[in-house]
């Protein structure tokens, strides 16, 4: 009976697996450097993950900001303070653009991990 892991819910924590992620993916890229392959499959991966989960990370940002702008006057109307004026917004927009990254650091620990 195959065993089922528990999704675990990914935190910006994961982000401070990144030393470990590059300590793991140190050799493989001077390994792609040796082979004078034109473009190492690692490298080329790297790079790749970290411009995706840029935009992600972007978007989110955004996402986050237009649904504070929402609901900014039924907030005003309602006589609460806008989450625009007193910052939340801004550190939920943070919080928000870095999950992606996040995300992907856990994604590449688990992954390099397995390779040893």
């Amino acid at each position: 009976m195959p065993v089922r892991r528990k999704r675990r819910k990914h935190s910006g924590s994961d982000l401070l697996l990144a030393p470990a992620v590059i300590g793991m993916r140190v050799p493989l890229l001077v390994l792609d450097a040796i082979s004078h392959a034109p473009n190492g499959r690692e490298a080329l991966r790297a790079v790749q993950e970290k411009a995706l989960a840029a935009t992600e990370g972007l978007f989110a940002a955004q996402a986050k900001t237009l649904e504070a702008a929402l609901r900014f006057w039924p907030d005003v109307l309602s006589g609460k303070s806008p989450s625009l004026c007193d910052g939340t917004v801004a550190m939920e927009a943070a919080a928000a653009a870095m999950l992606p990254a996040a995300q992907q650091v856990r994604r590449n620990f688990d992954r390099l991990s397995k390779r040893r």
